[in-house]
């Protein structure tokens, strides 16, 4: 009986220690969807552009991190994606690196065509963590609602057995990597698809370098200085404004 006793106390033991494993390295596939007909405006040239796209752009980016440092960058697209070339090459050279550590963060962002590099202390997330849990690969998620750009609101989906405080693009700040998001306002979703925690080549972890950085407040001076004559186009002022917002949300995303 004592024997009994005993495995079945070790097999507790065991399971309870296996379950307390948090990963701190590891390469994370994401599957990014955009609805990219409803971001497009309603002008006679878009409207004919999109017969020839298809409703989603899907693609595949990977999230790999070790000693609380990540990078998150694209892969490649999904099969069923049809955009045009010049689309898809402003996301083919995005990249996001974070150092939690330091607390400091470099972005590189192809916008209008040029590519940026923002080079800035990682900013803060205002977040609301809720009781509604969900299984995404494999772990076990709770949902928090963030804020932010003043006015955007993102729905995450993070589990703190892994334990570095990140996520796609520049959404951050949770106890925990966020597996699940979603972006209603840029019409985004985005899903961990598989997590490899046999990571052992790190050398990709590091920051963009560049002859001109930008921090935040400068870059979005800039573009609100570039952008103010483009989206005064048509009768439709609401529409405009829209198309003005989503530029600027997916510059700083």
């Amino acid at each position: 009986m004592k024997s009994i006793l005993f495995f079945i106390t070790a097999l507790i033991c065991t399971t309870t220690s296996q379950a307390q494993q948090f990963v701190d390295k590891a390469v994370i596939e994401y599957e990014v969807n955009t609805n990219l007909k409803k971001t497009m405006s309603n002008d006679s040239w878009d409207e004919m552009m999109k017969d020839n796209l298809s409703d989603l752009k899907i693609s595949y980016y990977t999230y790999t991190f070790s000693d609380n440092k990540s990078i998150y960058k694209f892969d490649r697209w999904s099969p069923k994606t049809r955009i045009p070339k010049y689309q898809k090459d402003l996301d083919e050279e995005n990249s996001w690196y974070f150092d939690f550590t330091t607390g400091k963060m470099n972005m590189q962002k192809k916008i209008a065509g040029t590519n940026f590099v923002i080079a800035d202390s990682i900013p803060d997330i205002e977040w609301k963590i809720t009781n509604e849990n969900r299984e995404i690969a494999g772990y076990n998620c709770r949902k928090a609602v963030g804020k932010i750009m003043d006015d955007v609101y993102v729905f995450a989906f993070y589990t703190d057995d892994i334990t570095i405080s990140g996520g796609p693009c520049s959404i951050h700040g949770l106890p925990g990597i966020i597996l699940g998001l979603t972006i209603p306002r840029l019409y985004t979703s985005i899903v961990a698809t598989k997590i490899d925690v046999t990571i052992s080549d790190t050398s990709n972890i590091k920051p963009v370098t560049a002859k001109k950085t930008y921090d935040l407040a400068e870059l979005k001076s800039l573009f609100e200085e570039k952008t103010k004559d483009w989206f005064r186009y048509g009768e439709d002022k609401e529409e405009n404004e829209r198309q003005k917002n989503l530029f600027l949300w997916n510059a700083f995303l």
